[in-house]
This record gives structure tokens, sequence and C-alpha cells, in this order.
């Protein structure tokens, strides 16, 4: 995990690679409202595509929030909203290729969104809104980290 200058640091002394992975990380504020900026830019994101695209969010919002959790931080961690419902060898040429960044070329093509974020009137999960509020989507994340 890179660090930057916005994150306290502070190792544990020793050799072994247990002792020197022993660490201590503080985000500052700055660090916080960045995550919490780059979760409204993908919260809004989402709403407007769903209402563009004729799709809804799951039924349950829990699933809603973790999803738009996962596109923010790949956003913030890759530079691009990479689907995090999937496995990747190299999450960084994923990013750059494209195919799988949300809205992703199945969700584009087919209206087929493998996370369930954006779901067809007709699928069992689908609930009524095309709208999530912030105060849902840090409820649907608590106790996820």
């Amino acid at each position: 995990m890179a660090l930057s200058a916005s994150r306290a640091f502070l190792a544990c002394p020793g050799r072994t690679p247990a002792a020197r992975r022993c660490a201590v990380v503080r985000a500052t504020g700055e660090q916080v409202a960045t995550e919490s900026q780059s979760l409204e830019v993908m919260r809004k994101f989402s709403e407007q595509y769903a209402k563009r695209s004729g799709t809804y969010f799951c039924v349950d919002k829990s699933v809603t929030a973790v999803v738009i959790q996962g596109l923010a931080e790949h956003k913030d961690q890759l530079g691009a909203p990479l689907c995090p419902c999937r496995h990747y060898d190299d999450k960084e040429a994923e990013a750059a290729q494209g195919f799988w960044n949300c809205p992703c070329v199945p969700m584009r093509e087919r209206k087929e969104c493998h996370c369930m974020l954006f779901l067809t009137e007709d699928n069992d999960f689908a609930g009524k809104d095309q709208g999530i509020t912030m105060a849902e989507i840090k409820e649907g994340i608590t106790g996820m980290h």
C-alpha cells in the first residue's frame, strides 16, 4: 500500500516481515473529504445512468451501496471506475483498456450488469428506485471495512 503525504504512519520495529507490516495508518480530514467526494460523484453518476438507461437499483440498497463504494475506490486508485465485482490480474491494465469500466461494455450493449447495480425492470432483484442517498450508502457500507 502506497502512503501519501496526507497519512500518518507508524511502523513497528522488527526484522520479520510480519513486524514490518505492523503499521497504524490514520486518514486525515483531507483524505476523508476526497473519499467522500468520490463516493458522491459515483452516487450521482449511478443515479443519472439508471435514469438514462431505464434501469433500477437492487431492492436491497446495501448491494447498491457496496458497488458504488467499490467504483469510487477504483476511481480514486486507478483513475477509472473499474467494475469492483470482478477479479483482475492487473487492475491498472484493465482500467486503461476500458472494457470493464462502469458502465461496462455488456451493460452498454445488452443491459447486463454483473454487479447488480443497474437492473432491468424484469429482474427479480430490481427495486423501484433510481436514486440512493448518501445516508443509505453509508448505512449499506457500515461494517464493510
